[in-house]
């Protein structure tokens, strides 16, 4: 399995960049947008981008955890002082904030297909996944250089 874990990273990193920048556009794009468009234009597109965001975003995210687990595995299987390091304390960090992004993303999936997503809901939803991926982000990088 180690033999592809160049192959994990990268899917990791494409599948990362898709999500983070999914969330990211909306939050720093597209709220702001609909306040200065005219009347109706902005809730049309506040709508269409996510509507079509959802169509792929499950595989993505998916695709995210699954090369996630599988980097994990394929390095610290079994090693328990993998925990007694500051690479491993921060990778759990990054795990934990990631789960809970995950848990954040089914939520909303799920009271979207219910019909119980509102505006006020969507945008704090949005908000605090951004704040999550940032640690996220942060924490990945300082696991390398810190």
């Amino acid at each position: 399995m180690a033999q592809y874990y160049g192959l994990f990273l990268t899917l990791h990193l494409l599948c990362a960049i898709t999500f983070i920048g999914a969330v990211f556009f909306e939050v720093l794009v597209i709220e702001p947008l609909e306040k200065i468009l005219p009347d109706g234009l902005g809730e049309k597109l506040a709508e269409a981008i996510p509507a079509h965001v959802r169509k792929f975003m499950p595989y993505i995210v998916a695709t995210l955890f699954l090369t996630g687990f599988a980097m994990f595995w394929t390095h610290f299987r079994g090693d328990m002082n993998f925990f007694k390091t500051k690479f491993g304390v921060m990778l759990t960090i990054k795990m934990l904030l990631a789960f809970t992004v995950l848990g954040i993303f089914a939520s909303a999936i799920r009271a979207s297909v219910k019909g119980t997503m509102n505006p006020c809901r969507f945008k704090y939803t949005h908000r605090i996944v951004a704040v999550l991926m940032l640690g996220i982000v942060l924490l990945a990088k300082g696991m390398f250089y810190l």
